[in-house]
């Protein structure tokens, strides 16, 4: 299931013409704390699904910080629809890239090409581009599922210790999921700053490269110190992989699919990057009023990126394998269900967010952290990491992170709005622990411990978070 690349560039903050409450600083300020409160134990504590919470956060937060009932529920309607709007439309899309890129086989094309010929030193190198490539389109859960299996099935055949080859692959798909704008977090961000999408993208894909490496291949070595797991202990996971992946090439083969040449599946993954990179290229070197600028914009505008990535796919991994009409359309169609949930997530993010803009709570707090003398990139990821902490989530942790700073937008640059895009996200991967699905994910796939989990997946993540946000920093001192 992929997501979409991003939401428009322009996209622009829907501030309220004046507050919706005469409330003063401080009723607001607690206002603040007590939703985000509220979002926390409702998640964490009560169990509730984070769509509710972030509902009834609003709520509780309106209400302290004295909106009316009936103005809370449409400023958090109006941030529901707004956000639905610039980011359903992009992840439907996106979901149907995933899906015919896991249907047709496409997936496992990319998997084998890569791996093919490496030794045991140069795997971990190569399981981080896997996961990277893959990590642009795909959610961190779904990449996980997919990965888990061959990373067993290598570790195995190449008779290495599992976490040389986990802790490259999960940190590939990690970051990804942190940094580049395909991931709602990110996403919503973008949106919500009302930053540039090609720079956070370039910057994104720039801050990537060195935290993957040394939260990656680097690290991997120590982890397998801390945490040594045998490839031999897991047979019945790899086997159960390889099992899977023999059934459903077998099913394509009863079927009379071939299998999608390497080219077309990494361009069905890679196509809405490539034109949207196109499009920033554009804009930076060609004059306004150019017609090659005018076409670059429009096929790099993110909808029409993802569509056209989708008939793509549909020609290059549907019909070009033997699938049939009816085929086509039933993976196509099959996508939709499972981004419901995000889809829900994200957009009540986005109705929180409204309800602190309206409410006027959001100018307090940047009133705030502007007085508070902290680098606003460096502001950004701790109001993030706090958030993860608390919650669990990344992506409730740069939504709500995203929204709180937002205030601060006003006075950066484009360039700097998106290095805060950026440092936020890196806030929102650190130290995940058991109030994370992520953390229980990664501990039952490799059968370890809690504390093993922690040894292994809680560091990278920390790791990748304290690194992304140094060369953030790093970043921000050239641009």
């Amino acid at each position: 299931m992929i997501l979409p690349l991003a939401v428009a560039p322009t996209a622009v903050i829907p501030w309220a013409d004046e507050p919706l409450t005469t409330a003063g600083n401080g009723q607001l300020t607690l206002a603040a704390i007590l939703g985000i409160a509220t979002v926390v134990l409702l998640i964490t504590w009560a169990k509730f699904h984070p769509f509710l919470g972030l509902i009834l956060g609003s709520a509780v937060m309106g209400a302290v910080a004295g909106v009316s009932p009936g103005d809370i529920v449409t400023a958090f309607t109006n941030g529901f629809g707004s956000t639905m709007g610039s980011v359903g439309l992009l992840v439907a899309l996106g979901a149907m890239i995933g899906k015919m890129l896991a249907d047709s086989g496409g997936g496992d094309t990319i998997v084998d090409r890569i791996i093919e010929g490496v030794g045991p030193k140069t795997l971990p190198w190569a399981m981080a581009l896997i996961a990277a490539i893959l990590g642009i389109p795909l959610f961190f859960e779904v990449g996980v599922v997919l990965l888990v299996p061959v990373v067993i099935l290598v570790a195995q055949k190449l008779n290495i210790s599992v976490m040389k080859v986990a802790i490259p692959a999960l940190a590939g798909l990690s970051i990804l999921h942190g940094f580049v704008p395909p991931h709602p977090g990110p996403l919503v961000a973008i949106d919500a700053l009302g930053a540039d999408l090609g720079l956070t993208l370039l910057f994104g894909l720039i801050v990537a490269v060195p935290t993957l490496i040394v939260s990656g291949p680097l690290l991997a070595p120590f982890v397998d110190k801390w945490v040594p797991i045998s490839a031999t202990s897991l047979v019945g996971s790899g086997s159960g992989g390889a099992s899977a992946e023999a059934t459903a090439a077998q099913e394509r083969a009863a079927k009379g699919w071939k299998r999608p040449g390497f080219i077309w599946a990494l361009l069905s993954v890679t196509l809405p990057v490539i034109l949207m990179l196109a499009r920033t290229i554009g804009e930076l070197t060609l004059a306004e009023g150019n017609g090659l600028r005018d076409f670059l914009v429009f096929i790099g505008t993110p909808a029409v990126a993802l569509l056209a990535a989708v008939l793509f796919s549909m020609f290059a991994l549907g019909y070009g394998i033997g699938m049939n009409r009816g085929e086509v359309e039933k993976t196509v169609g099959s996508a939709l269900p499972g981004v419901a949930s995000i889809l829900l997530i994200v957009a009540a993010g986005g109705g929180f967010k409204q309800t602190l803009v309206d409410a006027g709570v959001a100018n307090v707090i940047g009133d705030m952290a502007q007085g508070s003398g902290i680098n606003p990139l460096v502001l950004g990821w701790l109001v993030a990491v706090g958030i993860r902490l608390a919650t669990g989530s990344a992506t409730v942790a740069t939504i709500t992170a995203a929204g709180i700073v937002s205030p601060l937008a006003a006075g950066m640059s484009s360039p700097e709005l998106a290095l805060l895009v950026l440092a936020i996200g890196a806030g929102s991967l650190f130290f995940s622990h058991v109030n994370d699905a992520g953390f229980w994910l990664v501990k039952e796939y490799f059968g370890m411990t809690v504390g093993q989990t922690i040894k292994s997946w809680s560091v990278m993540e920390t790791v990748i978070s304290v690194v992304g946000l140094i060369c953030v920093l790093l970043l921000s001192l050239v641009v």
